[in-house]
């Protein structure tokens, strides 16, 4: 028996990790017993209790979705447990802020990761980290289904920007708009397209700052789209923003990799091992709008050949497939529960 402890928001409308997609494939081999969906706090932490003490006995492997939240504090409850059992158990890293909390929280975080079986990362940059600390820490990078992204080749690229991510202030979705507003000196038809749930009020902040900048009505607001419906919507756009001030290894560039879209991205946290700069998209420096537009201008005059990032790209994140990575996690788990 597997227990795993993770996020369980998605049915809330957050998005789900990695380990939740994989879970219908994983219970077709192993026994999974999962917790919690519970929202408040208070209920959520005596639910992941509940199912531990339940299940403690039987269980063979513990796997923990670890955030540099609030969250964390649920991942040392059940560390401490699992160690008082004697059960092995495994964070899996959510996040590019947790060195943050590697250095704000040291002995908590000694506790956690140092006496786990193994954590597991994502991002070879939170790998290289925990490596540094001393932490066991193994490699398996986060998924999509590349069948379910169909390809566009923009030969011609225009200022039509999409930017899907939450609407929080750690992925900086405020610079978005002051790019606009520098871009539409030289192009008054640019648009710019926001994805996302709302997670910190940072929409309000968005919606404030378009009207005082005077771009409001070359921004396209959307709150969280299904799958299909974001990919549809992607296809009138030309080129991906990525604004984020922390990441690890982001879903949402990983789809755009497959979908042909031109990336423009800050080198921060785990990017630059995703994204190769000028070779599968642009790395700029973060909280820079200056070096956003330069790129975008870039871009449209052909000076940097878009279609050729989109093709490299392409090629690049077949290495992230799903049926790759499940084979991963299936020889870690043998490895681990026998």
């Amino acid at each position: 028996m597997i227990l795993y402890f993770g996020n369980k928001l998605s049915i809330h409308g957050f998005t789900p990790t990695m380990i939740e997609l994989l879970l219908p494939e994983f219970k077709k081999q192993y026994k999974i017993i999962s917790a919690s969906s519970k929202l408040n706090t208070v209920i959520r932490l005596f639910d992941m209790l509940l199912v531990f003490f339940k299940n403690i006995n039987n269980a063979k492997l513990i796997l923990i979705d670890t955030y540099s939240t609030n969250a964390f504090y649920y991942t040392y409850i059940i560390a401490k447990l699992s160690s008082i059992y004697s059960k092995p158990y495994c964070p899996i890293l959510h996040g590019g802020a947790l060195p943050n909390r590697l250095a704000s929280s040291p002995k908590l975080s000694r506790f956690i990761f140092g006496k786990s079986f193994i954590n597991i990362s994502p991002s070879i940059y939170l790998k290289q980290i925990f490596e540094r600390e001393g932490f066991k820490i193994q490699h398996i990078p986060n998924f999509i289904e590349i069948s379910n992204y169909p390809m566009k080749s923009r030969k011609k690229i225009r200022p039509k920007l999409l930017w899907v991510r939450a609407y929080h202030k750690i992925y900086n979705p405020l610079l978005a708009i002051y790019i606009l507003e520098k871009l539409m000196v030289k192009w008054n038809d640019a648009e710019l397209c926001m994805v996302g749930p709302d997670k910190d009020g940072s929409l309000n902040s968005i919606i404030l700052l378009a009207n005082q900048l005077g771009v409001k009505d070359n921004l396209y607001i959307h709150g969280k789209l299904e799958k299909e419906d974001w990919i549809t919507l992607s296809q009138k756009y030309d080129i991906f923003l990525n604004t984020s001030q922390f990441d690890n290894q982001p879903v949402s560039l990983m789809e755009a990799m497959a979908l042909g879209l031109p990336i423009i991205t800050t080198n921060v946290g785990g990017i630059s091992s995703l994204i190769n700069n000028k070779s599968t998209g642009i790395l700029v420096n973060s909280n820079d709008p200056d070096e956003f537009v330069i790129a975008i201008n870039e871009l449209i005059s052909g000076e940097i050949n878009g279609l050729n990032l989109a093709k490299n790209a392409r090629i690049e994140i077949h290495n992230y497939d799903k049926a790759k990575i499940i084979n991963k996690w299936v020889d870690f788990i043998d490895s681990t529960i026998k």
